[in-house]
């Protein structure tokens, strides 16, 4: 394949793939079944995928010869964990985007250097 995921924004939006839109997105498509779910079925859903992206993980660890389709469910575990966080965020009213904003303020506690 000669480009990442990460690299072609999807067709449904006309520029780059941001937090933003991302989580509007999954909401626009999935808020309904995602709110009559609920928080603690929703989490599991999440967790499941934070499992599987372990296994992809593992799979393709330092020193693995990962085969082609291994690789491939890597970046298709990566995205599955994020859709999932944001639905997680949808149900919670949470603004994943501006919450992520800690995270560009220099000194501010709790941010990563």
């Amino acid at each position: 394949m000669a480009s990442t995921p990460a690299q072609v924004p999807p067709a449904a939006l006309p520029g780059p793939l941001t937090v933003a839109a991302l989580q509007g997105l999954i909401r626009e498509r999935y808020f309904a079944t995602d709110a009559a779910r609920g928080t603690p079925a929703t989490f599991m859903w999440f967790i499941e995928e934070v499992g599987e992206l372990s296994t992809a993980l593992a799979n393709n660890a330092p020193g693995k010869s990962p085969t082609p389709e291994q690789r491939a469910n890597l970046d298709e575990e990566f995205a599955d964990v994020i859709a999932w966080l944001c639905t997680l965020a949808n149900v919670n009213g949470v603004d994943l985007e501006r919450a992520l904003g800690k995270y560009t303020v220099k000194g501010v506690e709790g941010v990563k250097s």
